[in-house]
């Protein structure tokens, strides 16, 4: 027993360590903005009997186990050891792809707000496209780190980027045939930011951005795209063609943020939100609810804790330890900086309405599992990072 209590000792002072050298900046702003998230939804949801079924408590409930599940994830994520990582993502790639495909058959998949990109499960609905972009990261990563490490490569050749952007066409496709143009947009950002910091010459730079426009340009050729989307484009292009039509949601979004003013109306008194003017309100729509009812000032707060969270993570990605690390994070601060700018600005009317949740805050099992399991492997890599 005694010599047995010197290790136990050493145990225990290895688990203190772990906590202190956890990354509590980056753990702290995404619990503010979960936080954030649930009270506008429970604002633009509590009196809406026909979304919760008189249940005024229902949806910040839901929100809450969500978030409560989402952290079990982060936890065992980040406690992973990152060689089980690289060993699981291969798999998470896999299981993305049969659920990517299994959408797409009738009968199975379900088709909300124009997309078949849901899975009706008894319990709760699966949005498998939330997970490809997870899948689409440690994918890239993987295949690229593998090839520079074996073959002692600094930087990625043309043919191991070739290869990588192989792996992220598959899902790409899978979720341009549902379609949800706003998760492909997402997938493209972080395809561009794997390889920009792969260390190919610029010229890959310039052939991705050519073969997205001509893949946009087959799309709406072929038809694949639904017109409502090709309208929200046109509607982004001429924001006052058809203000009671394609152009109502984001007219209503600015006129409900422009109400808030500095400082708000008050949580629960926005007028645009509480009398449902604006659609989705409490998924892709959330941020009109901090607009109205918080002001500049709650709206603000929003923006500043995601430029914590991306400065956190950009700082993970330059501290990591090795290739795979690195790409990893990089993956998942382009997905979190367009998601998050894409949101935000769909509702301000600088981007085109695409359908997008806004990470943390919006309310979705899905998106939330996707993005807190993307910030355990942030802290993997940092933990990792702090241990070497």
């Amino acid at each position: 027993m005694a010599l047995l209590t010197p290790i136990r000792m050493r145990s225990r002072m290895d688990r203190r360590s772990t906590v202190w050298q956890v990354d509590w900046v980056l753990v702290l702003s995404v619990v503010a903005l979960s936080f954030l998230g649930a009270m506008l939804i429970w604002s633009a949801t509590h009196n809406r009997t026909s979304l919760t079924d008189g249940n005024q408590y229902a949806f910040l409930v839901r929100h809450a186990l969500n978030f409560a599940i989402g952290l079990v994830l982060a936890i065992g994520a980040a406690v992973t050891d990152h060689r089980r990582v690289r060993i699981l993502a291969p798999l998470l790639y896999a299981a993305s792809i049969v659920g990517l495909i299994l959408v797409l058959v009738p009968g199975v998949g379900s088709t909300i707000n124009g997309s078949r990109s849901w899975i009706q499960l008894p319990f709760m609905s699966i949005q498998p496209s939330e997970f490809a972009k997870l899948a689409v990261i440690v994918g890239m990563a993987l295949l690229i780190a593998e090839k520079s490490e074996t073959d002692r490569h600094e930087n990625a050749r043309t043919v191991d980027v070739a290869q990588a952007v192989a792996v992220a066409a598959v899902p790409v496709i899978l979720v341009m045939l549902q379609p949800d143009l706003g998760t492909v947009m997402v997938l493209g950002s972080i395809v561009f930011g794997i390889i920009a910091v792969s260390g190919v010459p610029k010229r890959w730079m310039l052939a991705l951005l050519t073969a997205g426009v001509l893949v946009a340009a087959v799309a709406i050729k072929l038809h694949i795209l639904k017109q409502y989307q090709i309208s929200r484009f046109i509607a982004f292009a001429h924001p006052s063609s058809d203000p009671q039509g394609i152009g109502y949601n984001v007219n209503q979004a600015r006129i409900a943020i422009g109400n808030g003013g500095v400082f708000g109306q008050g949580l629960f008194h926005g007028g645009q939100t509480q009398n449902a003017f604006v659609p989705e309100q409490h998924t892709d729509f959330v941020f009109t609810v901090a607009g109205e009812e918080l002001g500049l000032i709650g709206a603000g707060a929003i923006i500043v804790l995601f430029a914590i969270i991306l400065f956190r993570g950009l700082r993970i990605a330059i501290n990591a330890r090795d290739a795979f690390g690195r790409l990893v994070a990089t993956g998942i601060v382009c997905w979190f900086a367009f998601q998050a700018f894409e949101n935000i600005g769909m509702t301000l009317g600088i981007m085109p309405v695409t359908g997008l949740p806004l990470p943390f805050v919006s309310y979705g099992g899905s998106s939330m599992f996707a993005c807190l399991l993307a910030v355990g492997l942030l802290q993997n890599i940092h933990l990792r990072s702090h241990r070497y």
